[in-house]
């Protein structure tokens, strides 16, 4: 079993290839081809690399499936017996990207 984790818009996720994530939105078109350097840590059936902080020498490749915006949060501040308050909404952009392979180019 091959599986790495990478760091993408400054969080950390692990990934497998033939399966797709959820990321903060990539901007970049669905259907394109993107190259993620940033790789921390590499396990590749028996061995384990660990980077310092990234492992040179090694990419994920991926494809950005689809854009789309993550279920909303509501945000409800209320200050006591002043009666004010104030309710908000939020909904994250997301990116949906399908890991085709992770790749040691040496």
């Amino acid at each position: 079993m091959i599986y790495a984790i990478l760091e993408i818009n400054g969080k950390q996720i692990w990934v497998s290839p033939g399966r797709f994530y959820d990321v903060d939105k990539i901007y970049a078109n669905p259907g394109d081809h993107i190259k993620m350097n940033k790789i921390l840590f590499l396990r590749n059936k028996q061995d384990i690399i660990i980077g310092q902080p990234c492992i040179d020498n090694v990419y994920a490749k991926g494809k950005v499936l689809k854009h789309f915006k993550g279920r909303k949060i509501t945000v409800f501040k209320m200050k006591p017996k002043k009666n004010a308050y104030s309710k908000n909404g939020h909904r994250q952009e997301l990116s949906r990207i399908f890991i085709e392979s992770i790749n040691t180019s040496n």
